[in-house]
């Protein structure tokens, strides 16, 4: 490793930081969508074989469009993790189906249950713990699973609610010896999510923790799909300084935010799991933007950030 210390907090060692900063990068998943499918080979260049691609499932998109995008992040030698919006499974046969295909297709292990943003189900299934209740996962092989963290909260859900249905999968997933990870929303400052974390390991809760960052993009790009996804009151560190808005058609990457988690681990003060990159739209930038930091090509600064 070739990366660098200039300036960090004492109570940390900067080897520690910058070797956990690249391991976190390592082992990072990495989000991509089937429009994109053709870059896969080019990013077998920065990603590590085995490493896990989540494809996600665009509104008009169709099961069979999701299942060969799993099929070619199979055959460019990763691991992939198909989303899969319940609202729009219409009965049970089509979700026996379509995890199926999955299986059949690609070799699928994992997916990411999600509700999907639709008003109404299209069929029985309107929550993520209805198709965990099935038993339909486990016949078809798939014994890993993803969910969505909300450490913001959610724009339509309130927080009880979120809370208890938190509860409700992580309950489930270990009567049905599934293994489950939370996934979060993207986020734009760090607090949040350590408070969230440390909350759930206060309750009890011992499946995997992985944070969400957003990868390098132009700031006007990372505000129009904050406010879109509801990322959370995190979206105030991209307008915190005015100055920023001078540049809004330059880059913005999660420096950091990734420093701040490390810290936190390195220190004890956390425990999360990992982290999952979300591209959009800049799926190889992100892979390069991996590869430098898991390769060490990096530099602390003195600004609780690093420089690539």
């Amino acid at each position: 490793m070739n990366a660098s210390v200039r300036s960090q907090p004492l109570a940390l060692r900067g080897g520690d930081l910058c070797e956990l900063i690249s391991r976190l990068a390592r082992e990072a998943s990495i989000e991509i969508n089937a429009h994109d499918a053709g870059l896969l080979q080019a990013s077998r260049a920065f990603l590590a074989p085995g490493q896990s691609v989540y494809i996600s499932h665009l509104p008009q998109q169709t099961w069979q469009a999701t299942e060969q995008a799993c099929q070619q992040v199979r055959d460019a030698g990763f691991n992939p993790v198909p989303h899969l919006p319940v609202r729009l499974l219409p009965d049970e046969r089509t979700l026996d189906t379509v995890l199926a295909g999955f299986v059949r297709t690609a070799s699928v292990r994992e997916i990411l249950l999600i509700s999907g943003d639709y008003p109404a189900p299209l069929g029985p299934y309107s929550q993520v713990a209805q198709v965990m209740q099935t038993g339909r996962l486990q016949s078809n092989g798939i014994r890993r699973l993803s969910v969505a963290g909300h450490p913001e909260g959610h724009p339509t859900v309130g927080d009880g609610e979120i809370r208890r249905a938190r509860l409700d999968k992580a309950e489930i997933a270990a009567r049905a010896g599934l293994e489950l990870t939370l996934l979060t929303q993207f986020f734009f400052e760090p607090a949040p999510f350590l408070a969230w974390s440390s909350a759930l390991r206060s309750q009890g809760v011992r499946c995997r923790i992985v944070g969400g960052l957003a990868g390098p993009a132009r700031l006007t790009a990372l505000i129009k799909y904050a406010v879109r996804c509801g990322a959370g009151p995190s979206i105030r560190a991209l307008t915190a300084r005015p100055a920023a808005f001078t540049k809004l058609l330059g880059d913005h990457g999660p420096e950091s935010v990734l420093r701040a988690l490390a810290a936190a681990r390195v220190s004890g003060q956390s425990d999360f799991d990992g982290i999952h990159l979300f591209c959009f739209g800049g799926y190889l930038r992100t892979c390069q933007w991996l590869r430098a930091i898991a390769a060490g090509r990096f530099e602390l600064d003195d600004n609780d950030s690093f420089k690539v």
